[in-house]
């Protein structure tokens, strides 16, 4: 018997899989495509349990497809710019391209040894210019559209990365990468992406993706967050100007005692300037603005404002309101200004309150009062108005109507749609990082860099300033160049892309990655795209998906693409969880600095902690290459798979590893010790003429074939797939080893057991499910071969056990055909003659019968 040597296997068809480019794609009109792809990993130095999961699942799905006919593209790549990879170098002291290049040729040989079916010959990695290069064309042609644009904004800042980051990477008030750095605001030009351009557009399709999950498509709604609301104009006292405010509680309006700015909001110094507030509304500003958007506006916030010193007139009750500014207040929502109604919000309500502001009660519930001097808390209930004039008596429901009507016919206001959604600000003042192709004149201002200059190449002998600062705007060779246009000194933009730039198209440069007079080839991306199957983690629900959303949009209206949705399904897998180990003095432990459940430092006990996903920062991480070094990629894939649904969180659990490293060998042992018997045998040709054990057999073949069929089809939920083929296994074994010695009938159904059993393995385990085939005698490869059909004819019973009863207790079983009338089973059972023992000459009184499961006799 040939031992079970994963390592020596998975060599060996990982090569052959690659001389024979098994896995290579090319379009083929006369088959149906099905593009698979998963997020592409950042090259940070090694692959994760959460890589090979993510891997692991998409895999299956690629090979399962290909075996049922599809023409499958199963590509991968490299998201090499951006933060991640730079800090990383800045901390290894080394250049930031050196590390990624290293780290994709190292990452790159261990999802090779895991058997992944990539296309390796569409490999793509994001640093390089021919991939940039037309990122910065598309760039230039949103330009031209106007949906790329420069202005000075209130960005945020974090200091550690030397960068700023979008709203979505601002996570409770601190950087989303670095969770213990408080983001600032600050002030500077940037560029932005229009995304609001395609707003309603974003927000209308979500109820188009039948294929997304609910939860995903929850966030990119809220994400996008419309609001039904009004405009309604105060104007400013003694000023030029009219304040715009924007509700969606016209009917409230009555109750509007103060107005509140946003204290980045430009007009606000524009007001006070000159004026005895100007010093402290300056102090109250930038004070402001070192605290983030989430910490101003969080309910434990404190509540903080200054006055203005400047007036608006409500304009229904003509009354002049004092106008403040507030750290609640964001300029980004909305108008940047909000009338409050310290009645009916609680917000408004403490502020009032701290301020000494008045009160008019606006809407009461409608059997019962409220007196504003008594109220310790807003009304935020329905009612009818009250304090509201010709409105009064009205539920307040039916006044947003009546209010937003009255606004417009006086020219106080009028109705629109607010979304929370904005543009997107892709300035990065990193240096790894795709350039920005425009250049400053003096004479000319903002000049797009000629498309034949195209790409503006980022030099790579650089390297960091102190603190992790570009060298772009210190470098003259960078960013001297002459002006486009006129030919004067003129500086060009030494601010980088922001990383999601490049992910948002990097699934349609898959479909002709080496294509050089564009950035793809239309008549494959027309092909292959939208992306059949999206994988990837649930963390990337709104960055990544909107922005790839929004710029399939951009593309198809240059005209490049004819689709409006780049995902057609999406599954969204859950973490890989381990317990984590802590010493009281150290801290954070792996399990090599744990000896018999002691601190091997300090000798304290351990604690155990719960199952939370792994980090380097709890070291709780396992290395995949040591799981792959001692079980083989098949064991690793197994588990991965078996140990929970795909969107669920894997719990780690190394007794499951062991498990499925135990069942493989089983499998290899059954198959090895009989292969001669296997491979001599002819398939069963005459069902009817088997006994009814082989015919059960049969019946449980097709039953598997149809189950993990189902499973990987349509649910993903390839642990009830193993666990069906499991099954079956143990079916084979039982026959195999009992004490019946198999003949000529008994081995041909053995033999297809056995072969279908091995091909629903191999999208699972595809190393060990080669070489058992070719261990059977097959000399092509799986790769070539077709899915599996179950039969329903196999799937009927022609026998069935029948329980009988007496007075609800089991005293017999009997075999019984399955097509027994109820009059036929009641006679079978009362002629049982272990059943007649319970009964004797006892009368009965009726008896109960369930087609083809039980008879029970009430005495």
């Amino acid at each position: 018997m040939k031992k079970y040597n994963p390592h020596m296997i998975e060599s060996r068809w990982q090569t052959y899989w690659d001389k024979n480019d098994c896995f290579k794609a090319t379009e083929d009109k006369n088959k149906e495509k099905y593009y698979l792809l998963e997020m592409y990993p950042y090259p940070s130095g090694k692959i994760h349990m959460g890589h090979v999961r993510n891997y692991a699942i998409g895999d299956v799905v690629a090979r399962y497809k290909r075996m049922k006919g599809f023409n499958v593209l199963h590509p991968m790549g490299w998201d090499a710019f951006g933060m991640p990879a730079e800090n990383a170098a800045i901390e290894n002291n080394t250049h930031p391209a050196t590390w990624t290049y290293d780290n994709i040729d190292y990452m790159r040989s261990q999802l090779k040894s895991m058997g992944f079916s990539y296309d390796w010959g569409r490999e793509l990695a994001t640093c390089k210019e021919d991939y940039y290069k037309w990122e910065q064309l598309v760039f230039l042609k949103m330009f031209e559209r106007g949906l790329a644009y420069r202005k000075k904004t209130f960005v945020n800042w974090c200091d550690k990365c030397q960068t700023v980051l979008a709203n979505e990477q601002v996570v409770d008030g601190c950087c989303w990468r670095h969770t213990d750095q408080k983001v600032e605001l600050k002030e500077m030009d940037s560029w932005f992406l229009k995304t609001t351009e395609y707003t309603k557009e974003l927000l209308d399709y979500c109820d188009n993706l039948p294929g997304w999950p609910d939860k995903v498509l929850t966030m990119q709604k809220n994400w996008i967050g419309k609001s039904q609301g009004a405009i309604i104009k105060f104007p400013v006292i003694d000023y030029d100007y009219t304040v715009e405010v924007f509700t969606t509680r016209q009917d409230t309006l009555f109750g509007a005692t103060f107005l509140c700015f946003a204290p980045e909001h430009p007009m606000v110094k524009k007001m006070t300037r000159g004026t005895d507030q100007q010093d402290k509304v300056d102090a109250f500003i930038e004070k402001t603005l070192k605290i983030d958007t989430f910490m101003r506006t969080a309910d434990f916030t404190a509540k903080e404002g200054l006055f203005t010193g400047r007036y608006c007139l409500n304009p229904v009750t003509n009354e002049k309101i004092p106008i403040y500014i507030a750290n609640f207040v964001l300029y980004e929502y909305g108008t940047g200004a909000i009338m409050a109604v310290p009645t009916h919000d609680q917000r408004d309500f403490e502020f009032a309150k701290k301020y000494d502001l008045p009160l008019r009660l606006v809407i009461k519930p409608e059997d019962s009062e409220i007196v504003e001097d008594q109220m310790e808390e807003a009304y935020v209930g329905e009612g009818i108005l009250v304090n509201s004039d010709q409105f009064n008596g009205i539920k307040n429901r039916d006044a947003l109507e009546k209010i937003g009507d009255y606004l417009e016919d006086k020219g106080m206001g009028y109705r629109t749609t607010n979304y929370r959604l904005k543009d997107w600000g892709i300035s990065r003042q990193r240096y790894w990082g795709a350039p920005i192709p425009v250049v400053y004149c003096e004479r000319c201002g903002v000049v797009p860099v000629p498309e034949d200059q195209l790409p503006v190449v980022l030099p790579l002998d650089l390297d960091l300033k102190e603190g992790g600062k570009s060298p772009l705007s210190y470098e003259a060779s960078f960013y001297e160049t002459p002006c486009p246009k006129c030919g004067q000194k003129a500086r060009r933009e030494t601010d980088t892309m922001d990383t999601f730039v490049e992910s948002s198209w990097y699934f349609d440069r898959f479909t002709s990655p080496r294509y050089d007079s564009g950035p793809f080839d239309k008549e494959k991306v027309l092909y292959w795209m939208p992306v059949d199957q999206y994988i990837g983690g649930i963390e990337h629900a709104i960055l990544h998906l909107l922005y790839s959303r929004f710029y399939t949009r951009v593309l198809r209206d240059l005209g490049y693409l004819e689709i409006d949705e780049p995902f057609t399904n999406l599954l969204t897998q859950g973490m890989v969880c381990k317990e984590t180990l802590k010493c009281e003095k150290h801290g954070y432990l792996f399990p090599e600095q744990v000896k018999d459940g002691k601190c091997i430092y300090c000798g304290a006990e351990v604690e155990v902690g719960p199952s939370i996903k792994m980090s380097k920062s709890t070291k709780n991480v396992l290395d995949p290459q040591k799981l792959i070094e001692k079980y083989g990629a098949d064991t690793v894939r197994m588990f991965c798979l078996f140990a929970s649904p795909p969107e669920r969180d894997l719990e780690w659990n190394d007794e499951g590893v062991e498990g499925s490293w135990r069942f493989l060998n089983r499998v290899w042992r059954i198959v090895t010790e009989n292969s001669d018997n296997i491979k001599n045998s002819n398939r069963c040709e005459n069902f009817s003429s088997l006994p009814p054990y082989l015919k059960d057999m049969y019946r449980k073949i097709h039953l598997t074939i149809k189950k993990v069929t189902e499973d990987i089809e349509e649910r993903f939920h390839f642990n009830t797939a193993i666990s069906a083929i499991m099954e079956l296994f143990n079916k084979i074994s039982q026959l195999i080893n009992s004490e019946k010695e198999l003949n000529e009938s008994d081995w041909s159904v053995v033999k297809e057991a056995v072969e279908n059993m091995i091909v629903l393995l191999n999208p699972v385990v595809p190393h060990i499910s080669e070489e058992l085939w070719r261990e059977l005698g097959y000399k092509s490869s799986l790769v070539e071969f077709s899915w599996p059909q179950h039969r329903e004819e196999f799937l009927e019973k022609e026998t069935c056990v029948i329980v009988i009863q007496v007075n609800g207790k089991v005293r017999s079983r009997m075999d019984a055909p399955v097509s027994l009338n109820k009059t036929e089973m009641e006679n079978m059972a009362l002629s049982d003659e272990r059943t007649r023992k319970f009964i004797e000459e006892k009368a009965i009184k009726k008896v109960i019968v369930v087609p083809d499961k039980l008879v029970n006799i009430v005495i």
